[in-house]
């Protein structure tokens, strides 16, 4: 059998579940497997150099560039083993990852696939050779396995849960659907699943659930892209799970247009412990809203914010603010609507700086305007650039994610890091000091949040 050593690069400060996932079909067939996080752990370099195959997971556009970065020390420290990449990022970048001598990538369902490179690996000399570039993407039904978090960092290294009141909680993570349903053209998932999405069956759930608890866990992240995407699936269990652990309380991420639809189910939420859910608005421009293709208007957030509230459920919506076709007017809008629903508290200060990222076989090139505007491809950077035709939104990009990494280490509260880009953004249009000064209504109570911000 194969040493295999899995490495995840970041994971929105979360214990890597897909690290945990692929161990346990690996270590149940009989491979010797270590699970490396470099975000909370020095690399083990005896383990990195004893390995066969070390496989890294690419979720998203961040681990992905930290990958690249990892992989020729990693090389110089093994260049003998068999390198690959799963997950979202792995086959949208592939060309990037050949470049780097990774031979495997695997995107979509890729437990499976891991599994199969492995028996590979472990074969004799005689078995078909693995030297040209192997890249599938797999959406078959596979029957899913409780991971295995052995060996990983324990949970309170991770982020934490922070309380109104103060109080701080472990925080657990898992999954109980893969890809979706939708088809937004800026999401990463839908190059890869197009459409499709797979149910992890329910005890599976429950059973990764159970040990993370069992290791402290006192809150659950659901990381679904939708957990309203199989709605009957994503009730049974939290009713379940609320039965079982009637004091363990979670997060969901659910799309706009579903919580209109099934806003019925959002007290049933409440009460099985969900403290907030987090909604991919990205927009308050009805117009950039259609091109996304998000399936929901200006008037329907307004709508959710209100409905989320009459269910005592925090909303925390999440933008992409910096697109090719936002103005300085629709900027300050978009800053002037939170301050006016009182979502100051409930917005990540990061989510006021995001720039749209166009990535390989990203559907936003459905858009010949996309296709005229995007110079070429950065293989550093990962994407295709852009700039927006009014050159100070590209500087207030720039000025407002300066804004928030400052803030995040001098640990300044999201209202007063709201006001800093309140004002950026108001002298950027050109208002005098005085205009820009901002009469911060009153915030609601401080909201529940996840400690530490995370990146796309």
């Amino acid at each position: 059998m194969v040493k295999i050593v899995l490495i995840s690069t970041y994971e929105m400060g979360r214990q890597p579940f897909g690290l945990a996932s692929p161990a346990a079909w690996l270590r149940q067939r009989g491979h010797q497997v270590a699970c490396l996080d470099p975000s909370r752990e020095a690399l083990n370099e005896c383990t990195v150099r004893e390995a066969g195959l070390i496989a890294f997971y690419a979720p998203m556009h961040t681990a992905t560039r930290l990958i690249l970065q990892l992989l020729e020390p990693l090389r110089r420290m093994n260049p003998q083993a068999h390198f690959c990449a799963y997950g979202l990022y792995a086959t949208l970048t592939a060309e990037s990852f050949a470049a780097h001598g990774v031979k495997s990538l695997f995107g979509g369902e890729f437990e499976q696939a891991l599994v199969d490179l492995a028996e590979r690996l472990s074969a004799p000399p005689a078995a078909p050779s693995l030297d040209s570039l192997d890249s599938n993407v797999s959406l078959a039904r596979l029957h899913f396995q409780t991971p295995d978090r052995d060996g990983l960092p324990p949970l309170r290294s991770y982020a934490h849960l922070v309380l109104p009141d103060g109080e701080h909680r472990v925080v657990g993570y898992t999954e109980a659907s893969r890809g979706c349903k939708h088809l937004c053209r800026h999401c990463p998932i839908v190059p890869v699943y197009n459409g499709v999405f797979r149910i992890v069956d329910r005890e599976v759930v429950l059973a990764d659930i159970r040990q993370q608890v069992a290791a402290g866990a006192q809150h659950i992240t659901f990381g679904d892209p939708d957990f309203f995407n199989g709605v009957g699936h994503a009730i049974h269990l939290v009713e379940a799970l609320h039965r079982e652990f009637p004091q363990l309380t979670y997060d969901v991420t659910i799309k706009v247009e579903h919580l209109l639809k099934h806003a019925d189910l959002l007290p049933t939420l409440r009460a099985t412990g969900c403290l907030f859910i987090i909604s991919a608005v990205e927009s308050l421009e009805d117009a950039t809203l259609q091109k996304l293709q998000k399936n929901h208007t200006r008037a329907d957030f307004f709508r959710v914010v209100d409905v989320c509230r009459r269910a005592a459920i925090t909303l925390q919506p999440t933008f992409v603010p910096f697109t090719p076709w936002t103005t300085l007017a629709q900027y300050l809008d978009l800053l002037e609507q939170l301050r006016r629903l009182e979502l100051i508290e409930a917005a990540a200060p990061i989510q006021l700086g995001i720039r749209l990222l166009i990535p390989p076989s990203s559907k936003l090139f459905e858009l010949e305007e996309i296709r005229k505007l995007v110079g070429p491809f950065d293989p550093q950077a990962l994407v295709y650039p852009w700039k927006n035709p009014d050159a100070r939104m590209d500087t207030l990009a720039e000025e407002v994610q300066g804004i928030v990494a400052a803030s995040e280490k001098l640990k300044r509260g999201r209202a007063a890091t709201f006001q800093r880009i309140w004002h950026a953004a108001s002298l950027a249009a050109g208002n005098s000091a005085e205009e820009s000064a901002l009469p911060l209504l009153a915030s609601r109570a401080t909201v529940p949040y996840l400690n530490e911000p995370w990146y796309c």
